[in-house]
């Protein structure tokens, strides 16, 4: 299952602070701390994310989903907040990161 992750205009703020390495490494990161809960594997291919700011997504894959898909990724959304809020200028603010789309 390939899942889009689509940055809000607040959340692509916060990810135009990143370099592209560092952003499928922030995912992977709390994604595999995530799958220890969830019962799912997530992968973060550099391949088909080449360029996660300019285009404002971030894309995933997964298999073996045994799990509401919907409820890791606001779980994810939750955590990888903490990350991206540390490099925005004081006084910013960072609700909604993305929002999840099923591709395929």
């Amino acid at each position: 299952m390939e899942m889009k992750l689509i940055f809000t205009n607040k959340g692509k703020n916060a990810i135009g602070n990143f370099e592209n390495e560092e952003l499928i490494e922030v995912f992977t990161r709390y994604s595999k701390t995530l799958m220890k809960k969830y019962d799912l594997v997530v992968s973060v291919p550099s391949e088909d994310n080449r360029d996660i700011t300019a285009d404002g997504t971030i894309n995933v894959q997964l298999n073996d989903v045994k799990c509401d898909v919907q409820t890791f990724f606001k779980e994810l959304a939750r955590d990888v907040k903490v990350p991206l809020k540390k490099r925005l200028d004081a006084g910013e603010t960072l609700d909604g990161v993305f929002k999840a789309e099923l591709v395929k």
